[in-house]
């Protein structure tokens, strides 16, 4: 939960979303020896009541301080173009997944399968919670997924634009009408995973939760059995 004590990104689920962590800490750091450089000149020319002749106009500083920003952006630009080659990875799924959003909730469709398993995903109102349950997160029927298994989501919308978005694994995409998005992942560990709704679709956009729960392989394919009867 959001707290002054745990005010940063989420832990990382999937391998993606900790390469994305990892990207973020890297350019932080850079932006922050940036802040501390730019904040000693700054505040060391403010208080020095003498201008050095050379600081003020001059090739040797022109040059200085068209290389430095050059380099700084190389550092920048390399991770960042080996983690979009990461993201846009396609990988054989070993399962595939639809989810179609509506106003305002998900339908979800495990189409591998000969009995193929469709449900609904409704927010739980607040009336109805239990004590150890979230508000406006938890759902009466959560998106079970098996963890070390690379799935693939097929991702469409009924009626206007939604975003499937689940932070802890570094997922976001677009729910459009008439258009089948898809995306990878892979879960690494197990857990409940929330998520939102992040396309302002309308008058209950915010009560339209994602809950993703991770399980075994065996759990898995014994929770699919059953809800298959």
């Amino acid at each position: 939960m959001a707290t002054w004590s745990n005010f940063n990104l989420q832990n990382g689920a999937s391998p993606l979303m900790e390469q994305l962590l990892f990207f973020h800490d890297h350019t932080l750091l850079i932006l922050t020896m940036i802040t501390i450089l730019v904040a000693y000149i700054m505040s060391s020319l403010f208080f020095n009541p003498f201008t050095h002749r050379y600081l003020l106009e001059g090739q040797t500083i022109e040059i200085i301080w068209t290389i430095l920003p050059a380099f700084t952006l190389i550092f920048i630009a390399l991770p960042s173009l080996r983690l979009l080659y990461l993201l846009d990875e396609s990988l054989d799924p070993m399962l595939t997944i639809k989810s179609v959003g509506h106003q305002w909730y998900w339908s979800y469709e495990y189409s591998d399968f000969q009995n193929m398993l469709e449900f609904d995903s409704y927010m739980i109102p607040y009336n109805e919670m239990n004590s150890n349950e979230f508000r406006l997160l938890d759902v009466d029927n959560r998106t079970i997924l098996p963890m070390n298994t690379q799935i693939r989501m097929l991702i469409t919308s009924a009626d206007v634009i939604h975003s499937w978005t689940i932070p802890a694994l570094g997922v976001k995409v677009d729910a459009t009408p008439g258009r089948l998005n898809q995306i990878s992942f892979f879960i690494n560990r197990p857990g409940l995973f929330y998520g939102q709704c992040s396309e302002i679709c309308g008058a209950n956009h915010s009560f339209m939760p994602i809950v993703i729960e991770s399980i075994n392989m065996k759990t898995f394919i014994s929770w699919l059995t059953n809800s298959s009867k």
